[in-house]
């Protein structure tokens, strides 16, 4: 886009609109005006540009607040136009005044740590469990943080005054243990709350609308939501924002833009498929509840389109049985992935803390898809193998936590 393509395109702010109609024009409301229709991918690393005084006046400008460049891009770490869509998308699904992508999900959440170390601010209050490699970096203090694991209650006791970040992920992966945000919100007092978002997506909550600061999202699940994109992306408001893109451009951790062309592409049909991928997993945790070969089903009240599941037998065995089902890691994709989170997702945490965060052993965690029902759970019923002693029948909500 040229500067004043560019300067409309940001200008445009429209009546607030229902989700569905966000996810599909958010970010492109100004290619009718172009005559375009797709969005245009730009792949270019550098641009021209004959004003260098005014190239110099535009990054002295960035380093002071990390504003977005007004005018023409400059340089690929810089910003990207293709990127930036997708970032103006995720800010209005999300109902935050900016966002951030990254080249990953860990990448974001490292940028997150790094804006408040530069402050002085190493310390961070978390609730397990989170994703295991959020967990790892945490715990390892890779990047000079210290880190004070507390359930939800105890977070502001847990406050001290080098606190910069209280982190939280509801549902949490790999349990789909839910957090009251709101309440932990009001603990944090001015402390930024940090949610993980991933499982949950803006169709099924809003973190920032409870009082989140940020809003973290692995964008290589559900808002890419075909298994062929890495990205991670943090939803806040501009001034935080600012501190993040300078940092961003410091470490190199860039999305590239034929991801950002693609989960632009993504958010259109975020709506769609996590709504229906939530009716199945809703319907496959039922039957799972009520059989025999399950010890017990995590299904969250708020929905959505992950199972955990604890089986009487061998998890590994129902991971060699699926043929349907894919065995694998990650999730949010259109197709149903099975693992099994204490020998991979969650390795990396020490086993007495992942058991003591609910993550047991038997424990396996289904991505639901968008497959049939029927299909699917005939595959998991074959994987499951022979029933056991036959329990008797609960009810949902008894067998399911």
């Amino acid at each position: 886009m040229d500067s004043a393509s560019t300067q409309a395109y940001d200008d445009v702010r429209p009546a607030p609109r229902a989700l569905a109609t966000e996810a599909v024009h958010a970010g492109r409301d100004d290619l009718a005006r172009q005559g375009l229709h797709a969005p245009p991918i730009d792949l270019s690393t550098t641009y021209p540009s004959y004003d260098s005084r005014g190239e110099a006046a535009r990054i002295d400008a960035f380093a002071a607040d990390g504003a977005e460049l007004e005018g023409p891009p400059v340089y690929g770490r810089l910003g990207n136009p293709t990127v930036a869509r997708f970032e103006t998308a995720l800010a209005r699904l999300e109902g935050t005044g900016a966002a951030v992508a990254f080249a990953s999900g860990m990448a974001a959440l490292s940028a997150v740590l790094l804006v408040r170390a530069s402050m002085g601010l190493r310390h961070v209050v978390a609730v397990r469990p989170l994703y295991g490699c959020s967990d790892h970096l945490l715990t390892a203090g890779l990047l000079g943080t210290e880190v004070t694991w507390t359930d939800p209650a105890g977070v502001a006791d847990a406050l001290r005054p080098d606190t910069g970040l209280v982190m939280v992920e509801s549902p949490a992966n790999p349990t789909l243990a839910e957090v009251d945000l709101r309440a932990v919100a009001h603990a944090c007092g001015s402390i930024p709350l940090l949610v993980d978002n991933t499982f949950a997506t803006p169709v099924l909550q809003r973190p920032a609308e409870q009082g989140a600061r940020l809003v973290l999202h692995s964008a290589t699940k559900y808002l890419g939501g075909h298994g062929d994109v890495m990205a991670g992306v943090v939803a806040c408001d501009e001034e935080f924002a600012g501190r993040l893109r300078q940092v961003r451009f410091a470490t190199g951790g860039v999305l590239h833009p034929l991801a950002g062309y693609l989960l632009l592409r993504g958010l259109s049909t975020l709506p769609v498929r996590v709504r229906a991928a939530s009716a199945t997993a809703a319907e496959l945790a039922r039957r799972l509840a009520a059989d025999p070969r399950v010890a017990r089903v995590h299904y969250p009240r708020i929905g959505g389109a992950m199972i955990a599941f604890e089986v009487h037998g061998d998890p590994h065995a129902v991971i060699a049985g699926v043929r349907l089902v894919t065995p694998a890691v990650s999730l949010g994709s259109v197709d149903t992935l099975i693992q099994h989170p204490a020998s991979i997702s969650h390795r990396i945490v020490d086993a007495e803390d992942r058991r003591g965060a609910g993550v047991s052993d038997k424990l396996l965690r289904l991505s639901v898809g968008l497959e049939d029902v029927e299909d699917l759970w005939a595959d998991l019923d074959g994987a499951l193998g022979e029933a056991s002693e036959p329990r008797t029948s609960r009810g949902l909500h008894e067998a399911m936590s």
